[in-house]
């Protein structure tokens, strides 16, 4: 397939064009006449899958590769020596990020990982309606992702009925969670978020959140978006190319 299609396919899919305006998704190497032999989807991409990956091939990332502004390709830093290799084997590349959050992950994950339904969006969003104990939450999120830690900042309402969700770094949305509780134009006023759950919740953030009375579980920035992969590849199967799914490691351990 010609890479100007899989892109506009990619585009109706998730508009480029709905990206938070700091972002960078879209098409970042290659050039849409190119042919593409085939397609690896991965939340991130390293040298290993980079180095494994076929020539001519494209990359389907969450995260974008080039973020801040590149002055060169000299050195080999990061990801200049990434950029470099893929240049030497024609591989293309194409971000899919914030459109797609709001497109399909926070639902995707919402509902085939954590298993509630999803209530209403609020762009970044998600809120569902649940009746669990924070503890009992606790514990079905540890189920769900397959982890024995979770940070938490419990704010003492222990009954949890109406959840805030957003994948990835959502500590700058809690302000947002507190004044929108009321799920929007779709939802009953007057009903509170008791619980926010997102990754990377910054110490300053918790605090806030607690003189608020808003619980926080921070469900790790790669857990909460390790699924990109498995959500994007079913769309995929509609195209006449081979599509792979990848696994990017994430960069934490958990000692």
């Amino acid at each position: 397939m010609k890479l100007s299609e899989i892109y506009e396919f990619l585009d109706k899919l998730s508009p480029f064009q709905t990206q938070a305006s700091w972002d960078n998704s879209g098409l970042l190497l290659g050039n849409l006449d190119d042919e593409i032999q085939k397609i690896y989807i991965s939340l991130d991409i390293d040298e290993k899958l980079v180095a494994n990956a076929d020539d001519n091939a494209l990359f389907i990332t969450h995260h974008p590769l080039i973020f801040s502004p590149l002055r060169d390709l000299a050195g080999k830093n990061y990801p200049k020596s990434l950029i470099k290799t893929m240049i030497r084997k024609n591989q293309s590349l194409i971000a899919l990020h914030t459109n797609y959050d709001l497109s399909h992950l926070n639902a995707y994950f919402t509902e085939q990982i954590l298993g509630f339904k999803v209530a209403s969006k609020d762009e970044f969003i998600i809120y569902a309606d649940i009746d669990m104990s924070f503890s009992e939450l606790v514990a079905h999120i540890k189920n769900k992702l397959g982890t024995k830690l979770l940070k938490t900042s419990f704010a003492g309402k222990e009954c949890v009925k109406r959840l805030a969700i957003c994948t990835g770094s959502g500590g700058d949305l809690i302000e947002k969670v507190l004044v929108n509780g009321s799920f929007g134009v779709n939802s009953q006023p007057n009903k509170a978020v008791e619980c926010f759950l997102s990754g990377d919740f910054k110490y300053h953030q918790a605090l806030a959140a607690l003189e608020s009375g808003l619980s926080l579980i921070d469900i790790g920035h790669y857990e909460s978006e390790s699924c990109f992969a498995k959500s994007l590849s079913k769309h995929l199967q509609n195209l006449p190319i081979k599509a792979i799914i990848c696994v990017s490691k994430n960069p934490f351990d958990y000692l």
